[in-house]
């Protein structure tokens, strides 16, 4: 099969091509951290984990280099350039207002989990939240649904431990109408929806920290 780069709908991974039609055609597991102290929020800890077809080319690329070569830390500065490019393909709210990030991570890094890739970084919000009384709702998610961007557990998007007495974390997975699914399902691989639709917004788990 050959290996091919889908750049209109900004995918930053090398995908193999195969045959299925229908969107999305790539899958990301997700795991998020939020990072806080005792009074605000200041980011998230992210950990991103590729499907094996979308790993197979970073992986390829990585050949066998140890955790910490320089060749792990090259893949993750091109990879991560690409997620800035795309706002870290991640929305979050407070009070019905965007809260704007930094440009830049604070940490980032890629690493091998068996025969998928890993991408690990730390998203910090421009200015710290305050947490007492608030509620936040962020989404990770591609715009042209491309890309499945996803939490498989509730348990996936966690709470320091400092905050766990004080504040609730919840993941919520949206029921798109049947004609949504449809359409998604008619989408084959060089298809792109209208900007306009939001698609991957339509299938973007939602979640909620709310504090006391």
């Amino acid at each position: 099969m050959q290996i091919v780069k889908h750049s209109a709908c900004a995918l930053f991974f090398a995908v193999l091509s195969f045959t299925a039609a229908a969107h999305p055609h790539s899958f990301i597991s997700l795991k998020t951290e939020i990072v806080a102290d005792e009074t605000h929020l200041s980011g998230l800890k992210m950990r991103w984990t590729m499907d094996e077809i979308t790993s197979a080319d970073l992986l390829y690329d990585a050949g066998n280099a140890k955790p910490g070569d320089e060749v792990w830390k090259k893949l993750a500065a091109e990879v991560m350039a690409n997620v800035l490019g795309q706002h870290y393909f991640t929305e979050f709210w407070h009070n019905g207002q965007k809260v704007k990030f930094l440009n830049r991570p604070t940490v980032y890094g890629m690493e091998r989990d068996g025969h998928q890739a890993v991408l690990t970084f730390i998203l910090p919000l421009a200015q710290p939240q305050p947490l007492a009384g608030q509620k936040y709702i962020f989404s990770t998610f591609d715009p042209s649904y491309y890309v499945d961007m996803s939490y498989a557990e509730e348990k996936d998007a966690t709470l320091p431990s400092a905050l766990q007495k004080r504040c609730k974390i919840a993941v919520h997975t949206p029921q798109p109408s049947e004609e949504t699914l449809n359409f998604a399902l008619s989408l084959d691989k060089a298809d792109a929806p209208p900007e306009d639709m939001d698609l991957g917004k339509q299938f973007a788990q939602q979640v909620t920290v709310q504090c006391q």
